[in-house]
Parts: structure tokens; C-alpha cells; sequence
């Protein structure tokens, strides 16, 4: 167990996952802002917009990482690079059901605001995408 929290500070995995935090800090602030449009400027409801900001942000997620934080094992060919975002778009797409469960949950039966329910969901829901990108996506 200390090995493994050890590689999780230091070595390749590290700078990995932390570059793969970086993106997903990033892309979950275009994701927040894209939810905010949605619910406050276009009035569309908060689980649709999410929805639609999820797909946006996988698409985002997948080309930056496969451009730094995956970039030793990148999806180069064009056809390489297609079937990467199809495995990414599968992942992340499984991860859909969590993060809108989660937003769903916390707005209607704990009165948290959309945005900061988003936040958590994101959160939980990108443990589970992490796994399954690094392993299978660029794995």
C-alpha cells in the first residue's frame, strides 16, 4: 500500500496523474461555465445541460490528453486517434449515468445548488474515468 501511494507522489504515474488532473480541473471549469450558460442564459434544465456539457468536455478531455498527459503512448494515426476518442467517448459515456445521478441527488433530495452538485459529481465521477482511460483508452 505505501508503494502504491508512494508512485502516486513520485515517478512516471505521478506526473501522469497529475497532468490528468490538470486537464480535468480545466475542462471541468469549461464544463461549469457551459452548464451555467445552459441553465441561466438559455433556461434548459439543469440535467439536460449537463448532459450536453459532459459530451463537450469529453471531446475537450480526450484531445488534451492525448496530447500531454498520454503523449508517451498518444493516439497518433488518424485512425488511431478515432478509435481512441470512440474508447474515451465510451468511458467517459459510462461515466455519464454516475455524474448525472450524483448532480441529481444532491439537487433534489439535499437542496444543493446545481453548480456546486456538478462540482462533487465531477469529482467522484473522474476517479472512475481515470482508471478506465489509463488502462484502456491509451492502456
Amino acid at each position: 500500500m505505501r508503494s502504491l501511494l508512494r508512485s502516486l507522489l513520485v515517478g512516471p504515474l505521478a506526473a501522469r496523474l497529475r497532468r490528468f488532473v490538470a486537464v480535468g480541473v480545466f475542462t471541468a471549469g469549461v464544463q461549469m461555465g457551459t452548464l451555467w450558460l445552459f441553465v441561466e442564459g438559455a433556461g434548459v434544465n439543469y440535467i439536460v445541460g449537463a448532459l450536453v456539457a459532459i459530451e463537450i468536455t469529453i471531446v475537450l478531455s480526450y484531445v488534451l490528453n492525448n496530447a500531454w498527459t498520454f503523449r508517451a503512448m498518444r493516439n497518433s494515426g488518424p485512425v488511431e486517434y478515432v478509435v481512441g476518442l470512440c474508447k474515451t467517448n465510451l468511458v467517459r459515456g459510462t461515466a455519464i449515468p454516475i455524474q448525472l445521478a450524483v448532480l441529481y441527488v444532491l439537487v433534489e433530495w439535499q437542496s444543493v445548488p446545481y453548480l456546486a452538485a456538478n462540482a462533487v459529481a465531477i469529482v467522484l465521477s473522474g476517479i472512475y474515468r481515470y482508471v478506465l482511460d489509463a488502462r484502456w483508452t491509451w492502456g
